[in-house]
């Protein structure tokens, strides 16, 4: 007996390296196609599928202590309320169709899987936080590699925009273009470094040894030139936050002007996401000029006008109207306040509690908490952020972290500063709907909490 668990606690501890290795790092080939949408399984999904082989011999014996974990019943309670959202959308407002509806359902129960591999991997070996950092680090090597072929090789881009894309089309990198590397947009590898830098960070002060701390810098400027040449404006925001509550977290606030000015010096890698700043100065400052410059009162075939000294003129012909000048836009935004997040809050009228159904307001809304509020309602939202409300509280039950040091510090501390900036990211990205993401997120999740859990398990000792 004793032997066949060992077995099984190793292959959960490769089943989740492999998880965090294959997730980022293998692009969105669809295996099965599903007719009707974007969504396709791939391979992954059959990796998790093992990973939930494994899950369900750990739990099932144990059932009555994980369906008493408060945190356990939040994640139920939500996709409960997920299902119960499709069920209406099925049969009362008729907004999805019934299996496209159930495969997103399905997606998200999928994303959570991973979060209670990690936790109990940890929590039968401790030491297994270590090997998973490696395979971290391996990853954003790899990821910088390919993006670098992307960009000064010709190497294919597969990326998930729009129906043909996601047939696995190769696509190849164009001069003012956004870098994706194995991601399958721009916005999920930039939101993917705004979870792992400041863990690459933060064990950058903390570990001792020099040749470890200068193989971590190097990492973690590979992965800074990849967030500045994936040009997401609010990404770069976000991880400006995430870096700077990790320094504040691990006590090295004094550095914090050191990594932002490095990481500005950065953006100069990236015309175009400069461009794309400029871009959102140049809108602000016409839309000033125009509420500001002089007021024309229309009479008919009479124009008056106030110049600075205070005095009027009159013509009395008609004065032929200028061709206007060029309209200064920022499209990213456009489409969110005029399309997508109007789109939301359509929905969310339609049905205030459970909203109209995954899949109903399309594959995009720019803002995941507007579609929560639009496909899952009031109820799944207050769910979803009761998730962490929960997750919160067992983090922080821990603080100030004294009793953890090396790796275990550098996975807590920089997964804690990194969640404000990826909350912010997800007012203009769907982010905890983007698999790659979503499901590393749930697995570093699993992961620091079962660091908090075995901590709090020796206590007791």
């Amino acid at each position: 007996m004793q032997k066949r668990l060992k077995w099984l606690d190793g292959v959960m501890k490769y089943c989740v390296a492999a998880i965090i290795l294959a997730v980022p790092l293998y692009p969105k080939f669809p295996f099965i196609r599903i007719p009707g949408t974007f969504v396709s399984i791939r391979l992954e999904d059959l990796l998790i599928a093992f990973g939930v082989f494994l899950l369900l011999i750990e739990v099932i014996p144990n059932i009555n202590l994980f369906l008493k974990d408060k945190l356990n019943q939040s994640v139920i309670l939500f996709l409960t309320i997920g299902l119960a959202s499709l069920c209406s959308a099925v049969f009362v407002t008729k907004t999805v169709l019934p299996h496209i509806g159930f495969l997103h359902w399905a997606r998200r129960v999928e994303y959570f899987i991973p979060l209670f591999l990690g936790l109990i991997s940890i929590r039968k070996n401790r030491s297994n936080a270590g090997f998973y950092f490696k395979t971290i680090l391996i990853v954003v090597f790899i990821t910088f590699v390919y993006g670098l072929g992307q960009r000064y090789l010709d190497w294919p881009i597969i990326i998930t925009q729009n129906e043909e894309y996601s047939k696995g089309v190769a696509l190849r990198w164009i001069t003012g273009s956004h870098i994706n590397s194995t991601f399958a947009g721009h916005y999920d590898l930039a939101t993917f470094l705004v979870l792992v830098l400041p863990i690459v960070a933060s064990s950058t002060f903390l570990l001792k040894n020099k040749k470890t701390k200068v193989i971590l810098a190097i990492v973690f400027l590979f992965g800074l030139w990849l967030l500045v040449v994936s040009a997401s404006r609010i990404s770069l925001v976000s991880y400006f936050v995430a870096v700077s509550g990790t320094l504040v977290l691990i006590k090295k606030a004094k550095a914090i002007p050191i990594i932002l000015t490095v990481s500005i010096l950065f953006t100069g890698f990236s015309p175009n996401l400069v461009d794309r700043y400029k871009r959102v100065i140049d809108v602000s400052v016409n839309k000033l000029n125009n509420s500001s410059l002089l007021n024309y009162d229309f009479f008919p075939n009479v124009v008056l006008a106030t110049t600075d000294d205070e005095t009027l003129f009159e013509r009395e012909e008609i004065v032929l109207t200028p061709t206007p000048p060029p309209v200064i836009e920022d499209r990213s935004t456009n489409i969110r306040f005029n399309v997508e997040w109007p789109r939301a809050f359509r929905a969310l009228a339609k049905n205030p509690l459970l909203g109209t159904g995954y899949s109903s307001i399309t594959l995009a809304t720019d803002n995941d908490y507007l579609r929560l509020l639009g496909e899952v309602g009031l109820l799944g939202f207050f769910a979803f952020i009761l998730i962490f409300v929960r997750l919160g509280q067992k983090l922080f039950s821990v603080y100030p972290f004294k009793k953890y040091s090396g790796i275990e510090l550098a996975f807590l501390s920089g997964f804690v500063g990194s969640i404000p900036g990826l909350l912010l990211n997800a007012v203009f990205i769907d982010i905890f709907e983007a698999s790659k993401f979503a499901i590393i997120f749930w697995l570093l999740t699993g992961i620091c909490l079962g660091l908090v859990k075995y901590e709090k398990n020796e206590g007791k000792n």
